[in-house]
């Protein structure tokens, strides 16, 4: 089986099921599997085949999720790429995993008519005139072995360059299979899809509806951080399983009143992706004690490798909840300085092992069966469970993104007046800001001239919420920059 079987088997045993449901567009599980082998059709034709890989650069839709199943028919590999990505930034993808082909809309085409002139484009606002010209029957003779890559989400890099993190159809499914199988997902089911495509919280959004025959609710990215229409979008569309990072629930608390909502159909909230402060968690587990509170753990390169049920939280705790122990069939350890296991109450770097963790970076020479080294640090509990305690480097995570600080400040070291760049971030959750500490030639150099060089170079979320000026950038004794000082340093330039 590979993730290209779900949607085939789940059609054949309950065609006329609710398989995608979206503002544009309602797909049943026999439509989806039409429209994916349409697709397939017309990317064959473009020259796609087994092996290739193809870019989808839409807006979330049923469409983008029906190209991420025609691309796997062929025995194909999909890259989803931020729809809010600057040109520069999605043409550094493009060339990096060199793709074969690119799907896109109207606008995107326009933007890349310069930049990529030589890459073939499926144009999807131009393809719905044709859709019925190409068949609906599947390709045939196109043996996959789950092994293979099936997708690639890129992420943040310490070099200035976007990592492609590439998976398999098997990394998927040991994800797919225990997660459906924790939360017991039936094909009644509603999930919901919060995060964008190119976000690894959204495989299981997709896959486990796909597995199980249920249904998967896209909430549009117009409403994504607006709480109140997250609430209405929850209760209208009769979710059952809600999976985001914590941030978004934290909004939906403190600005749309999600604690006062008596009509709901959840049955299990999913979390992952960033810390959940303690102190609105207590809130949401004394509220909603039906409903089962998971909190997930897993860089993008190793998908969910860890897991922790929240069931009591005392009014006395403070501390933060454990990630937990290995699930997925995973294996974990942590290890010291001295490069040996860590004991129950010793602290060092988690290392993850096993089906989940990726195939390699692409560029570089991919492998299965690696050890991956996290670079987070925990500490391990009498009980077996981790806790998450820190970084060891600079990689950070803002409203559940990803990002390393090394890619912003290389952006802005690209500018010619910038002499030496610094950024960190200030708080937590959805109060996370990106504090940008400069060494310039230019005097007039302001925040709107600096976020507007940036916008061009990186998406939204790694855009610089503030920039101070200085005459040189703090070191400490190893020489490197001192970003604590900096950070203590903020409440001195703001006063």
């Amino acid at each position: 089986m590979n993730l290209s079987d779900l949607v085939i088997e789940s059609a054949r045993k309950q065609p006329q099921a609710l398989a995608v449901r979206s503002p544009e567009q309602n797909l049943t599980y026999g439509e989806l599997d039409a429209l994916a082998n349409r697709l397939s059709h017309a990317l064959a034709q473009l020259g796609v085949k087994q092996g290739s890989r193809v870019g989808i650069w839409l807006d979330k839709s049923a469409v983008a999720i029906a190209l991420m199943q025609g691309i796997l028919r062929l025995g194909a590999a999909y890259v989803p790429i931020d729809p809010l990505s600057p040109v520069l930034r999605a043409a550094t993808i493009v060339r990096d995993c060199q793709l074969s082909a690119i799907a896109i809309g109207d606008s995107r085409a326009e933007q890349l008519k310069d930049d990529l002139a030589d890459i073939k484009c499926l144009n999807i606002d131009e393809f719905w005139q044709d859709i019925f010209c190409f068949s609906e029957q599947p390709i045939k003779g196109l043996p996959q072995d789950d092994g293979e890559l099936a997708y690639i989400l890129y992420t943040s890099g310490s070099t200035g360059k976007p990592k492609g993190v590439c998976l398999s159809h098997q990394n998927a499914l040991a994800f797919i299979k225990w997660a459906a199988e924790e939360i017991d997902a039936q094909s009644t089911d509603r999930f919901s899809n919060h995060a964008p495509f190119h976000f690894d919280l959204s495989v299981l959004d997709i896959y486990v509806p796909f597995l199980k025959g249920a249904c998967v609710c896209l909430i549009p990215e117009g409403i994504a951080y607006i709480p109140q229409r997250l609430i209405n979008f929850l209760v209208q569309e009769k979710i059952t399983v809600w999976y985001s990072v914590p941030s978004v629930l934290i909004l939906m608390i403190l600005h749309g009143d999600l604690l006062k909502v008596q009509e709901h159909y959840l049955r299990v909230v999913l979390f992952a992706g960033e810390v959940f402060p303690i102190k609105y968690l207590r809130q949401l587990r004394q509220h909603w004690q039906a409903i089962r509170l998971l909190n997930l753990y897993g860089p993008t390169e190793t998908n969910v490798c860890t897991y922790f049920e929240v069931e009591n939280i005392s009014e006395e705790q403070t501390a933060s909840i454990p990630i937990g122990k290995a699930c997925c069939g995973n294996q974990l350890w942590g290890v010291n300085s001295c490069g040996k296991a860590i004991v129950a109450g010793e602290e060092g770097e988690l290392m993850v092992s096993g089906p989940t963790v990726m195939l390699g970076y692409w560029g570089q020479a991919l492998q299965h069966n690696r050890t991956y080294a996290t670079g987070d640090i925990v500490r391990k509990q009498d009980d077996g469970n981790y806790l998450l305690i820190g970084r060891i480097d600079s990689l950070i995570k803002v409203r559940g993104y990803r990002i390393e600080l090394g890619e912003i400040e290389a952006a802005l070291l690209s500018h010619i007046d910038i002499v030496e760049a610094a950024v960190v971030v200030a708080n937590q959750g959805m109060a996370a800001r990106l504090l940008a500490f400069l060494v310039a030639k230019n005097n007039a150099l302001s925040l709107i001239n600096i976020k507007q060089y940036c916008s061009s170079r990186l998406p939204r979320y790694m855009i610089v919420d503030q920039v101070y000026f200085l005459e040189c950038l703090p070191m400490n004794r190893n020489g490197k920059i001192d970003r604590r000082k900096l950070l203590e340093s903020v409440g001195k330039y703001n006063s």
